[in-house]
């Protein structure tokens, strides 16, 4: 008598592991937030060259006999988008002929360096900036107020830097404090108001930059703080101990984006290795829920507008004893402002909007030998910028128009999809 004995089923083989370079050529066109920021980039330069050509009137009369001689058009456009965007290039990194001027020894090394100065000294107030918009965002609150919060400390900074005479490096020290306090204070009062109030942090923060800029626009003008040497609105001179020590001139850029890029490492652990971050992420993400487990939503909110807001005023700081040495009713720009565009570029990440405001500063660097070279409008570039921010907030659309796969969640499709 036989007995059928069942044969085993057959071991399952182990799915083998894909190598780091199989998982990245296929992760290289899903739509992670690497590869849709990249593509909205080039989109905003596509779109720009468009720009740029239909600009210029010269090569804009050549489409007139586009059938009958398509080559005049096409080539036309081709030498001035491809000058246009040499001299972006040329004026936001570095210039190959300076750098062989500096090598043959007709030139100088500040020259060579002169490009990437400019960038990081336009990059770095907003930085500062930036960081306090993302920081606010990642708390459940939408900052708008960085442009009066870098205000009040470019006011506190450039007062403590010619009203106090302490030695060097101590000066420095305490009139930066005084921006990071300034600054403080102007982002507790919306804080203030929407943990005990309601009051939306937007409308107030909007009050709140007309307040300053008009308050900075009245201490100018008041005995002790104006320049008696002068009849206009502006202030005394910062003394060179409170200044951000800087490289030779003619190059600008200071020690403010070493600063900078320490503040960010700072609020990268902050958000996410303290405890103060966690809570800040789980009230920004279900505000009831984390009341529920016991955290103080007002505390949380008040907190991270004074921190939020002394990042800002370290964003004015930078600016006032970094790249202006006095009070005027336009020292801070639009800093304040372009940290908020600065910060979505950067999907509200520290590291990611560290590398938005230094694209911000190239785009800005090169848009001004643009200007001086080929003539193309300093607004162009300020296109350019949106344009870059349009497509960044609008991935679905990226996605659409490049046919891109949804990102993988396995190890390198993961952390490339979590953004930078």
């Amino acid at each position: 008598m036989t007995t059928d004995v069942e044969a085993p089923p057959p071991a399952k083989e182990s799915p083998k592991e894909e190598g780091f370079l199989t998982l990245f050529l296929k992760n290289l066109w899903s739509a992670n937030t690497v590869t849709v920021t990249f593509l909205s980039i080039f989109l905003a330069l596509v779109v720009g060259a468009i720009l740029i050509v239909v600009s210029d009137s010269a090569v804009l009369s050549k489409f007139a006999y586009f059938t009958a001689r398509p080559s005049d058009a096409l080539g036309s456009s081709w030498d001035l988008v491809s000058a246009a965007y040499a001299d972006l290039f040329k004026g936001a990194l570095f210039d190959p002929a300076s750098f062989q001027a500096w090598f043959n020894h007709t030139g100088s090394w500040q020259q060579a360096f002169g490009p990437i100065s400019e960038t990081l000294t336009y990059a770095t107030p907003l930085v500062f900036t930036g960081l306090a918009v993302a920081l606010a965002f990642r708390g459940g609150l939408f900052n708008i107020g960085g442009q009066g919060q870098a205000v009040m400390g470019c006011v506190f900074a450039g007062v403590a830097g010619f009203a106090f005479h302490l030695p060097p490096g101590l000066h420095l020290i305490v009139a930066l404090l005084f921006g990071l306090i300034g600054g403080a204070l102007w982002g507790f009062l919306p804080g203030f108001l929407k943990a005990r109030t309601g009051a939306h942090e937007v409308i107030t923060s909007i009050m709140l930059n007309y307040t300053a800029t008009l308050f900075l626009g009245w201490l100018i003008l008041q005995k002790g703080v104006q320049d008696p040497t002068r009849s206009d609105a502006i202030s005394k001179t910062i003394d060179s101990s409170a200044a951000l020590p800087a490289l030779p001139e003619p190059l600008r850029v200071h020690l403010g984006i070493v600063l900078a890029v320490v503040v960010t490492a700072g609020v990268a652990w902050l958000l996410n290795r303290s405890s103060f971050g966690f809570e800040l992420r789980a009230v920004g993400a279900n505000p009831p829920a984390a009341k529920t487990a016991g955290m103080s939503v007002a505390r949380t909110y008040t907190l991270l507008m004074v921190v939020a807001g002394g990042l800002a005023g370290l964003g004015g700081a930078a600016q006032v004893l970094g790249t202006a040495d006095k009070l005027t009713a336009q020292v801070a720009g639009n800093i304040g402002f372009d940290g908020l565009l600065v910060a979505l570029l950067g999907r509200n990440k520290p590291w990611g909007t560290l590398f938005a405001a230094i694209l911000y500063g190239a785009l800005r660097a090169g848009g001004n030998l643009m200007q001086v070279d080929i003539g193309i409008s300093l607004e162009l570039v300020t296109v350019l910028q949106a344009l870059i921010v349009i497509f960044i907030a609008a991935p679905a659309m990226v996605k659409a128009i490049f046919q891109l796969r949804a990102a993988r969640s396995a190890r390198l499709g993961a952390s490339m999809s979590k953004g930078w």
